[in-house]
Parts: structure tokens; sequence; C-alpha cells
């Protein structure tokens, strides 16, 4: 293991083309992107608490050439504000563990992507806060993509899928959330990559960007629940304003960590 459980950059390639099943010609960009996300995990420390917890969730945050600042300030605050609520912290403190884990990436293009927060430890209001302060330190200010800024959803899962290979420990839950203002047209076809997740034990959830802010003139609730979201208990959050998203985000979370909990007693009943 490399440091805080991702794995050295010499294995990266067998690891990527091995949990996704890819073509070495797919396999090898994402191997590449995921030597990057281990070199700049190294400012960071390793987690302070346990990493066996309850639910792994990586936060997917669309940065493609739509998003304007208002629209990144929009979900850089509202998942600061989300995961730092006194609700989710409640419910992470009624789940087995007590704790749950985060990442915070961000993506555009096929191979295009930012690690602000990795992988974390979630076990109480401090640790939240901590995320939080992190993501909106270190988030995307807008228009923070120079170089072919489309929208690879594809890609986003692929990755989601990597990170979670690379949690450090064990999580009974696996879980990517897809911010979005805009459908897949760039990589592979978004649908193939959602399979690929679902293989591999992972639930896709999905948040639409409201209407008023999106990239595109259509219904991108609808397409996220038919092409993009999969897994036990996958769900799309809609949205009507702008400001509905901070408080969606939030209930997104205390049902998708409530899902873990309802899961281990169903099994303890057994």
């Amino acid at each position: 293991m490399g440091v805080d459980g991702f794995r050295p950059a010499g294995v990266v390639a067998v690891a990527a083309a091995n949990a996704l099943a890819l073509p070495l010609a797919l396999a090898l960009p994402l191997a590449l992107t995921l030597a990057m996300l281990a070199g700049m995990m190294l400012p960071w420390a390793p987690p302070a608490h346990a990493t066996d917890v309850d639910t792994a969730i990586v936060f997917a945050v669309d940065v493609s050439a739509s998003i304007d600042p208002s629209t990144a300030a929009l979900q850089r605050d509202g998942h600061a504000a989300a995961i730092s609520s006194p609700e989710v912290v409640a419910t992470i403190a009624r789940s087995r563990s007590g704790c749950i884990a985060v990442t915070y990436v961000e993506w555009s293009s096929q191979g295009q992507m930012r690690l602000v927060v990795p992988w974390t430890s979630v076990c109480g209001g401090a640790d939240a806060q901590a995320v939080a302060s992190g993501i909106r330190n270190k988030g995307d200010k807008g228009y923070g993509c120079h170089t072919y800024c489309a929208t690879s959803i594809s890609f986003a899962i692929d990755l989601g899928v990597l990170l979670l290979e690379s949690f450090p420990g064990h999580a009974a839950r696996k879980i990517i959330d897809i911010s979005a203002n805009g459908t897949n047209n760039d990589g592979v076809p978004v649908e193939e990559s959602r399979l690929r997740a679902i293989a591999n034990g992972c639930t896709i959830n999905a948040i639409a960007l409201p209407e008023v802010l999106r990239g595109i003139p259509r219904d991108l609730t609808r397409y996220f629940a038919d092409n993009v979201i999969g897994g036990p208990n996958a769900f799309v959050m809609p949205l009507s304003t702008p400001r509905d998203y901070a408080l969606a985000l939030r209930w997104k979370m205390v049902r998708e960590i409530s899902q873990s909990i309802s899961s281990e007693k169903m099994l303890a009943q057994r």
C-alpha cells in the first residue's frame, strides 16, 4: 500500500485493469490518473481513525466548461454544508462503526481530474468540519478547467470505482455520488461504466443541478435516472431551484448512510 492506502504507481495499471475489466487502451489512462492521485496524497496524513466504516462515499463533482463561478460555489459550499450538518453527523453516530469515509474529486473530460480531499474518516463533528474546510478552501472556484473541458460522466464513474478500490479499509457500502449539469459527451458510453461499477459492488447516486444552471436544454434528472445511477437503492435527487441544492445534498447523505444502517439491521435479524 502507498500513502493513505493508495497503491504505488508500479501496480496501478494492473489494479485498474483488474478492477474495471477494461481493455488495456482504456485502462492505462485511468491507471495513470490513479498514479497521479497517489502522488497528490503525499501532503496528507493517513486517517487518524479506524478505516473500517459503514459507508465510503466518493463525491465526484463536475468542473467542466459549463461550470461558472456561481455553479462552482453552489457545489463547493453545498457539499461542505452537507457533510458538516447536524443531521448528517447525527446519522453517522447512529451507524454501527460510528464512522464513514469520504473523498472529494473534481472531473471534466476523460483523464481530467483533481483530488480535493483524499480518503478521510468522518467519526464526528470535528472530522466533518475538517472535510468541509478542505472542500471550501480547495474546491473549484469556477472555470477552473482550461484544456478540453467536456463532461465525461463515464470517466467520473470509473474514477470513483478506482478510488473505492484504493480505500485503505473495509466499507460495508460503497457509493459514488455524481454532481453534474450535463450529459455524458466524452469518453466511453456511460452505460458501460455504470455496469462496471455495479459489478464491483458500487452504488451510483446522482444530483442534477437546477434547471437554471444546467448546460443542456433537457430533463437531466430523467437522463441520470435512465443512464447514470445504478446498484442497490440507487436514486437521483431532483431539484427545482439553486436554493434546494445544499438541503438536497444533506438529505441525500442522510438517506445514503441510513440505508447502510437499515441493511446492517436486516442482516443482524437473519
